[in-house]
């Protein structure tokens, strides 16, 4: 019996033609709202979107689901469902976001340590005011969670001049990066650094990961950028560094509650740059993450489940 796909996404007929070339062995059902979705949903055994589109209530409606595959890296949303049975195969989308989260790396280090958000302010007043432009070149960054991502950065701040040290329990040796730390001794890595970067992916064990101890062993005039998991930083700890002082500066994209609320402190501290969970956006993410959904249709064309290059969660097994 041939499997239908369902595919949520803004860009679902796009999806649905490219896949019907790459992947004939399958009926498609593109659909760009959650209404659509839900009219298509009882026939589907197989949902294809973003993760933070997929509600409990597309999941109730679909009784034949054997597998959702999320374009999305992170699928915390799904993993907390109640509608994940144990009959259906969760697997997410990796390895390409290296490009859009270095350059925000990058913009978000450039920013805090040059103070760029002091310059639009004074255009706004029209104020010329002119201070020393401390450089990336000659700095040195610490970055926590050596995975795809930092793969991906690492060429680019060495290009920028830049001392690499990470810090991970998986891997002793990543090219790019001048040493590698062990988590236990991720006080000792922060010290040194000018630029504390979080990657590493979120867990019970990465929870928290940053907190005070951390902060504090920080040098004065460090900075911190968050860009894997809210729940990765104590975000009470790093307000009260800021506010003292201790911290010269901070930026976070991402946060333990999504969206923000608009009456959260960390809007207005000192210090602190926010943006809106923007990292692994790109304007050509369908591009970017089309072949690793063919790679997985493939595998399942195959041989079902159990041939899934990177599941999450094994459903029936």
């Amino acid at each position: 019996m041939t499997d239908t796909v369902l595919i949520l996404n803004n860009d679902a007929d796009w999806f649905a033609a490219q896949l019907r070339t790459s992947c004939p062995s399958f009926n498609y059902r593109p659909a760009t709202t959650a209404r659509q979705a839900l009219d298509y949903a009882p026939d589907a055994s197989i949902l294809i979107g973003l993760a933070p589109q997929i509600s409990d209530q597309l999941l109730a409606a679909m009784p034949r689901l054997k597998w959702i595959h999320a374009l999305t890296t992170g699928v915390d949303n799904l993993l907390d469902s109640a509608y994940l049975t144990k009959t259906v195969t969760l697997s997410n989308s990796n390895g390409f976001h290296g490009p859009q989260m270095s350059e925000l790396a990058i913009l978000l280090m450039l920013s805090t340590l040059r103070n760029f958000p002091k310059i639009m302010e004074n255009q706004k007043a029209r104020i010329w005011e002119r201070w020393p432009q401390p450089l990336l070149n000659g700095k040195t960054a610490c970055v926590v969670g050596l995975g795809a991502v930092a793969e991906g950065l690492a060429p680019r701040l060495n290009a920028l001049g830049m001392t690499l040290i990470g810090v991970s329990d998986g891997r002793a040796d990543v090219p790019g990066f001048d040493e590698i730390y062990a988590r236990k001794d991720l006080a000792d890595a922060a010290g040194r650094a000018d630029f504390l970067i979080v990657l590493v992916p979120y867990s019970p064990a990465t929870h928290h990961i940053i907190n005070d101890q951390i902060l504090a062993a920080m040098a004065p005039g460090a900075i911190l950028i968050n860009l894997a998991r809210g729940g990765c930083v104590d975000e009470t700890a790093l307000q009260a560094r800021l506010q003292s002082g201790a911290l010269r500066a901070a930026a976070l994209d991402v946060f333990a509650q999504e969206p923000l609320p608009a009456d959260n402190n960390l809007w207005t501290t000192p210090g602190l740059t926010i943006t809106p969970h923007i990292g692994g956006f790109s304007d050509v993410y369908p591009q970017q993450v089309l072949p690793v959904v063919v790679e997985n249709l493939t595998a399942w064309a195959a041989g079902g489940a159990a041939a899934l290059p990177n599941p999450i969660a094994h459903g029936g097994m």
